[in-house]
């Protein structure tokens, strides 16, 4: 993880190009930021198809699907989540592959289970007529508000890259 943003960008961008695949994002505590990183790249637009930012929970549910009853089961901030918020980009956008980021990047919000800096990601993807294939992690990350959004775009990048990486 020690790659620049920009670096996993463009690694990412020619492999969804190669790929000839799309990616959409659900966003909750980066707050839109990786799309802001994915965009900035220019030619964006032949593999980025969207980005939802569901800050809140009613987002969740209006924007990408997110059952209320399985926030009020997992909390906002689960794998649980982040994986329904990843299909729930895919289902509601025209790609293939997504990244949903939910978590406490503080300085407020964390409670005994769930401290600042817990963030849950989750990737989907759709291959072929496959089933979409669900991936979730927990990570823990350290710093202010801005380094624990950071933090998480890089590791989401890092990881997609290697899952895609990977043989069927």
């Amino acid at each position: 993880m020690n790659q620049s943003i920009a670096s996993l960008v463009q690694t990412l961008s020619n492999l969804l190009e190669k790929s000839s695949i799309k990616i959409a994002l659900a966003e909750s505590c980066t707050g839109g930021l990786l799309a802001a990183h994915l965009t900035a790249q220019a030619g964006s637009s032949r593999w980025f198809d969207r980005g939802f930012v569901t800050y809140s929970n009613v987002a969740k549910t209006e924007s990408i699907g997110v059952s209320p009853s399985q926030i009020e089961q997992y909390g906002a901030v689960s794998e649980e989540i982040a994986k329904a918020m990843a299909q729930g980009a895919l289902k509601h956008s025209e790609a293939q592959t997504s990244i949903a980021i939910t978590g406490i990047a503080g300085p407020g919000g964390a409670t005994e289970n769930k401290p600042v800096g817990m963030v849950c990601i989750a990737w989907a993807i759709q291959k072929s007529s496959n089933p979409v294939r669900l991936i979730g992690n927990t990570q823990y990350f350290n710093g202010d508000r801005q380094a624990i959004r950071e933090q998480a775009c890089i590791y989401a990048l890092d990881q997609l890259i290697q899952i895609l990486s990977r043989p069927d």
